[in-house]
């Protein structure tokens, strides 16, 4: 993130680093995120809830959680590749990655983009 600190005059800059300090400060004293959602989860199945009932949606993505779940996540190899650059790469599951949806729309089609083995 850039500002153009140039435009702003001394009050300016003053009330900003005042401001950036108290949100340093305030990010500071908060706990890490692992810690607090391995402390709501023991908590809800302390109650005999998951996390998904809770408060909706999945529960928290991870090996720990497939194999609560009783799915193991497994990498999948790509199927399809972007040639303006070749580490741009997508197995096909889940959404479709921004450069092969900017192609599609341009009227090519997914498989123009298959890496052929």
């Amino acid at each position: 993130m850039a500002f153009d600190l140039k435009d702003l005059t001394e009050k300016d800059l003053k009330a900003l680093i005042t401001q950036a300090k108290k949100q340093q400060s305030a990010l500071s004293k908060r706990k890490p995120i692992a810690q607090v959602r391995k402390k709501l989860v023991s908590l809800a199945k302390a109650e005999g809830y998951t996390i998904a009932e809770l408060f909706g949606g999945k529960a928290p993505a991870g090996k720990k959680a497939a194999k609560q779940a009783g799915t193991a996540t497994r990498k999948v190899a790509p199927k399809y590749r972007n040639p303006a650059n070749p580490k741009e790469t997508w197995s096909g599951r889940g959404k479709q990655p921004r450069w092969l949806a900017e192609q599609v729309k341009k009227g090519k089609k997914p498989e123009d983009f298959l890496i052929r083995k």
